[in-house]
């Protein structure tokens, strides 16, 4: 009887011992993927700035470009006229206004400062996204290396191979402000 129960006692070990390595082992892997997934993260969150900032630029330079070349069409059309070169200009003027007119109901938010400003508010949510994804990549890693280095988990880590993940430092271009030209 003795026996039987020492067996079952050290089997009872050996279970235990076998499903904390297993949930351990899971715990590691678990924390490996959300590491990864945030990383993830961070790609979604550069080709969000890439493209939401190339876009918005677009836009903005179209915009100003197309106000910058009507205000020089009527500068210029009111500058240094004789009365009859005005009257002929007059129904250019005209025409031009109504082009205007239409585009503006078209897009009511024709006006650049309008559309810097937006542009200035996306570029804010871009990074503030970026960032995020930053922190967040940052804090799995912690949480997956704490697992790495501590007890018992650091024997379960060593014993499947994991390494410790780095965490995400920008580079030194990265660091500084983007150069916006329109």
């Amino acid at each position: 009887m003795t026996a039987a129960i020492i067996i079952g006692v050290v089997l009872g070990i050996i279970l235990i011992f076998v499903i904390t390595w297993i949930s351990l082992s899971n715990s590691i892997k678990v924390a490996a993927l959300k590491v990864d997934e945030a990383l993830s993260g961070i790609d979604v969150a550069l080709t969000k700035r890439y493209d939401t900032l190339t876009k918005m630029l677009d836009v903005v330079r179209g915009y100003r470009e197309h106000e910058l070349a009507t205000l020089t069409q009527i500068t210029a059309m009111r500058s240094g006229m004789s009365m009859s070169e005005r009257n002929m200009v007059n129904g250019q003027m005209d025409q031009l206004s109504g082009q205007i007119r239409i585009l503006a109901e078209n897009y009511p938010e024709l006006r650049s400062n309008t559309n810097f400003l937006e542009l200035q508010r996306t570029i804010a949510d871009v990074e503030e996204h970026l960032q995020a994804s930053r922190r967040l990549y940052n804090a799995n890693v912690t949480a997956y290396n704490t697992k790495l280095v501590t007890f018992p988990s650091s024997m379960v880590a060593s014993s499947i191979g994991a390494v410790q993940r780095e965490f995400f430092v920008a580079d030194e271009i990265r660091r500084q402000d983007v150069r916006m030209t329109f």
